[in-house]
């Protein structure tokens, strides 16, 4: 059986974001936006006022999770919590339909 679940990983920035820390930034994004078009990541989220991201990932296993955020060219740089979802709720944003007339 190949079960999917949802892992919420909360990373902790550092305090200050150094050069090296901002010249990753492009690097991290390419990821990420490689593990949104694989159906690996379902969310992403950063608050800078409170120094954090945080993440939604589809996996088998934390250890899944934890191969995925070692990719991430940031991680280095962040303390990670990982936690598996009880259950996940979202809405999907809805699109008009086309119409070929």
């Amino acid at each position: 059986m190949d079960n999917q679940y949802q892992f919420m990983v909360d990373f902790t920035m550092p305090e200050v974001l150094t050069e090296e820390f901002m010249n990753m930034i492009p690097y991290q994004r390419a990821v990420i936006n490689r593990l949104f078009g694989e159906g690996k990541l379902t969310n992403y989220a950063l608050s800078l006022e409170n120094s954090k991201l945080w993440a939604v990932f589809n996996a088998r296993s934390e250890m899944e999770v934890m191969d995925m955020i070692a990719d991430l060219p940031l991680t280095p740089f962040l303390d990670v919590e990982i936690s598996m979802l009880t259950f996940y709720n979202t809405t999907q944003a809805e699109m008009p339909d086309f119409s070929l007339n």
